[in-house]
């Protein structure tokens, strides 16, 4: 199976309208399309993230009686959250195949214009939902219908993000599961901590071919870890999605402008170049927990060292 694009992040809302807002203002997004398809129960816009390299941040909202994601919204107590990664493949039938070898049974999207299945090892739970496109085949959402949007109204400064980086999944073994995914889709390691660096988590970062996102795969390690409550109340889904700005001090005064509080500050250097990092909670993203980086030298802040995975 082949991936050879990741085409955007989804996130369900109960408001649209609000979300794409907060998009728009705070995180500088530029929405190009929108789109209403009651038959599907869904609302929608696209919105472009600056330098993102051709992925793009994708809103949707329950459409009309009998709604798929108003049913989502109601299974997650009404709180929006990530919904799925959408990604294009070569060959989507034979997709389709090496899925079903793997105990994985995806299911047909809108009209079948894609498939939706969750790439983790099916035994641990339903991880991240992929949303997964042939080529040649109509937009990932909507229809030939949608309007294309100009640039919404914006409130002060935004966070200056320059490129979405990478999407991090909880899982309770790291290199089981990044195996998994290089034997599934040929995801290469190029980053590793030490078992030991950190006293409540271990974590790598995968390289997607074809992609300039990353999947960073963060492990529970130690008493009272973080990481072991996220799986223990939600299971090994998408724990965070991490954005690179590009002035560290303009970003944080967007954050104050907006009355957007961030947790976990932290900063260092490497090789003589300094780096930080901090987080936006849930609350304030519209379910998503955002992480945000700043680096003064491209490297400095995961450094690229390429340590051979023990599963190779």
């Amino acid at each position: 199976m082949q991936i050879y694009r990741v085409d955007h992040v989804a996130q369900v809302t109960p408001d649209l309208d609000a979300q794409v807002a907060l998009l728009e203002g705070l995180f500088g997004f530029r929405r190009v399309r929108s789109w209403d398809d009651p038959g599907e129960g869904v609302r929608g816009a696209r919105l472009e993230i600056p330098g993102s390299r051709g992925q793009a941040w994708e809103v949707v909202s329950p459409s009309g009686d009998g709604s798929s994601l108003q049913t989502w919204l109601d299974e997650h107590a009404g709180r929006p959250g990530l919904h799925h990664v959408g990604a294009e493949v070569p060959d989507l039938e034979a997709v389709r195949a090496e899925l079903e070898v793997r105990g994985i049974k995806p299911t047909d999207g809108a009209r079948g214009r894609w498939l939706e299945a969750s790439l983790s090892p099916p035994e641990h739970g339903p991880g991240v939902l992929w949303r997964l496109r042939g080529p040649g085949s109509l937009d990932m959402c909507g229809d030939s219908s949608a309007s294309v949007a100009g640039t919404g109204s914006t409130d002060g400064p935004s966070l200056g993000i320059v490129a979405l980086d990478h999407i991090c999944q909880a899982f309770h073994d790291r290199d089981e599961l990044a195996r998994w995914y290089h034997g599934l889709a040929g995801f290469v390691q190029v980053w590793r901590t030490p078992d030991d660096e950190h006293p409540d988590m271990a974590d790598l970062v995968l390289n997607i071919p074809g992609s300039a996102i990353c999947w960073e795969v963060i492990m529970p390690r130690g008493e009272d870890s973080f990481i072991e409550r996220f799986l223990d109340k939600g299971g090994p889904g998408a724990h965070h999605v991490t954005f690179e700005v590009d002035d560290w001090d303009k970003a944080m005064a967007a954050c104050e402008h907006h009355g957007t509080p961030t947790f976990d500050d932290e900063e260092g250097t490497t090789d003589g170049a300094a780096w930080k990092h901090t987080f936006i909670h849930p609350k304030h993203t519209g379910g998503v927990l955002v992480q945000l980086f700043w680096e003064e030298r491209p490297g400095v802040w995961v450094r690229s060292d390429k340590v051979p995975p023990p599963w190779t």
